[in-house]
């Protein structure tokens, strides 16, 4: 059997959330932006053309914002890494990639962030 690359990309999803270390950081809504790329064999809902054979981007992209209203995490790499574990599960996704971006937090940069991959590429 050939290996299946397939993806569904989810970029720039914005989220509103408390997050960070400050004190101040805990008593606003921060904006992060959240870049994801998860695999999924799309040949089934190609041939099918049916959307219950696909992965259910608006799904994935409701369950990263109610994620984020639910949880809030001091560090980036906190959430990022129980949110991919939650994604994995929820989802049935054997490998993805998620960028979590915080703009504005270093005036000098558009954003800082971080970026994991988690599982394997079947």
């Amino acid at each position: 059997m050939a290996h299946v690359t397939d993806t569904v990309l989810i970029e720039g999803l914005a989220v509103e959330t408390v997050i960070g270390v400050y004190d101040w950081e805990r008593e606003v809504q921060q904006r992060l932006l959240i870049d994801l790329e998860l695999a999924w064999d799309n040949r089934v809902p190609a041939v099918s053309d049916n959307v219950a054979d696909a992965l259910d981007y608006a799904s994935v992209s409701q369950h990263v914002i109610e994620y984020f209203g639910n949880q809030q995490p001091q560090l980036l790499e906190t959430a990022a890494e129980s949110l991919a574990a939650e994604l994995q599960a929820r989802f049935g996704v054997a490998w993805l990639k998620l960028v979590v971006r915080k703009p504005g937090a270093i005036p000098q940069a558009r954003s800082v962030g971080v970026s994991i991959e988690r599982g394997q590429r079947e």
